[in-house]
């Protein structure tokens, strides 16, 4: 496999600037570190900054759109690779099969839906695939508490902390993936 990022975030645009910068900053430091950028295929918001930052710097794109998607969500055929799909599941599916690991920036239901997809993946056994959870403001302070408050309660599994991490920019974010994407590859030939 193709050392391979998928980042999930929000495709609205007007985002607070500290968002829009984080979204390039994260594609440019991809390209610039030779992973290929897996995301939802949207040319707007979040994921148009990240892909247009990753393609511009020389980067792999590699986007995933339900085809029911294409046009609100304005398709990027324009950045690297576009593959279309059947279905939010679908797209899931073959985002989750293309990387190594996942990276959220600020997003909002859909983002959401995507990392607890793929956190409880990796608590059922299914995978063994790090989420990064990425905002230089903040964003991610309440899900993290709400996590905490679940093993508090006593209805996380203690594995939940080997995958799930969280930092506060970009190059703490790449310190990770340095980290962690050769782990995960490892647990993924292994059938973890």
């Amino acid at each position: 496999m193709k050392r391979s990022v998928c980042l999930f975030c929000s495709a609205k645009e007007g985002l607070p600037a500290a968002a829009q910068d984080l979204a390039v900053a994260f594609g440019a430091a991809c390209a610039a570190r030779g992973l290929r950028l897996v995301y939802g295929g949207s040319g707007r918001g979040l994921m148009g900054l990240a892909a247009r930052a990753a393609s511009a710097a020389g980067g792999e794109v590699l986007g995933i759109m339900p085809r029911r998607l294409v046009r609100p969500e304005h398709a990027a055929d324009d950045l690297g690779t576009l593959v279309i799909v059947e279905s939010l599941a679908e797209r899931k599916q073959r985002m989750s099969d293309a990387a190594g690991l996942f990276v959220a920036l600020p997003g909002g239901i859909g983002t959401l839906n995507e990392l607890v997809e793929m956190l409880t993946l990796n608590d059922l056994g299914l995978q063994a695939k790090p989420v990064i959870l990425c905002a230089t403001d903040d964003f991610w302070r309440p899900f993290v508490a709400m996590i905490e408050r679940f093993g508090a309660y006593g209805v996380l599994r203690a594995s939940i902390a080997q995958y799930l991490h969280h930092s506060r920019s970009v190059e703490e974010t790449m310190q990770l993936i340095d980290t962690l994407l050769p782990a995960a590859r490892a647990a993924e030939s292994r059938g973890v």
